[in-house]
């Protein structure tokens, strides 16, 4: 069994030293530069007590003990080192990592994901922590945005799980990234727009990230209107010219709340239209 070791520990009492060693010698820009380098040196030092560096201890593992080390790690709350992480990306390691997916853990489960990925073979998986009531939000987006990556491959279940109701809201997040384009889709879509003209932002920018320049006369219509607010005009005007299409005329925005928080440098007035 491959002994656990902490090295991102071992790097903060090197890097504190240095620190100490080298005090006014770099300003915090440098710092900030010279800290990630740093780490990456550390991760091709050979250390003596374990005799390899800390990215080849992990690179000369198995699959199946990378899988069982970070299985260790997690469950001894033994810091992950991204050496740890990266080692990954050169094993095919998703069959054995699926099942971390069911995990009562976040921190299990978020590893799962970030080192999985968009692999088709657990986008089965990832649905069912979409569509469960109990998982946590950070969890269910971690999933989303994987699928958002090649969402053909469950299309259908997509479909199946918005006209059932379910997460309807993440199921057209999905599907307006779907790269082959189908009528189904795009009216889904678009329907969905001018159901919810109530919150024009989010779904004009589904139908800008579909991609169907069908959608630019509608997109046109409602931003013609003279009751909406900046940020949905600039929604709109963005999603009309991401299709191909132009929106030249002058609008006067000026009396607009939202125009001037925006202007001023306050962008906390988009937390409202997180997608």
């Amino acid at each position: 069994m491959n002994k656990l070791y902490d090295f991102d520990g071992m790097f903060d009492e090197k890097l504190a030293t240095f620190i100490e060693e080298s005090a006014g010698k770099y300003s915090e820009k440098q710092w900030e530069d010279m800290i990630p380098k740093l780490y990456q040196k550390f991760g091709d030092t050979v250390l003596k007590s374990i005799g390899t560096t800390p990215r080849l201890y992990y690179q000369e593992m198995t699959a199946e003990e990378l899988v069982e080390t970070l299985r260790r790690h997690l469950e001894e709350e033994v810091p992950v080192s991204d050496f740890l992480c990266r080692a990954f990306e050169k094993k095919d390691c998703t069959d054995m990592l699926i099942p971390f997916l069911k995990s009562e853990k976040e921190e299990v489960v978020q590893y799962a994901i970030s080192l999985i990925g968009s692999d088709v073979r657990a986008y089965s998986a990832y649905l069912s922590l979409i569509i469960d009531e109990d998982t946590l939000d950070d969890v269910k987006e971690a999933a989303i945005e994987q699928i958002k990556e090649h969402p053909d491959p469950v299309k259908k279940e997509l479909l199946e799980y918005y006209y059932d109701g379910v997460e309807r809201e993440f199921m057209l997040e999905m599907l307006s990234r779907i790269h082959e384009k189908d009528d189904i889709v795009y009216q889904v879509i678009l329907d969905e727009f001018l159901l919810h003209l109530d919150n024009i932002p989010m779904h004009a920018s589904y139908l800008a990230a579909y991609g169907d320049n069908r959608a630019i006369p509608y997109l046109m219509e409602q931003i013609e209107r003279e009751d909406i607010n900046y940020i949905e005009f600039q929604e709109l005007k963005y999603a009309i010219e991401a299709l191909g299409g132009e929106y030249n005329k002058p609008r006067d925005f000026s009396s607009d709340p939202f125009y001037d928080k925006i202007h001023e440098g306050d962008h906390s007035i988009f937390d409202k239209f997180d997608a």
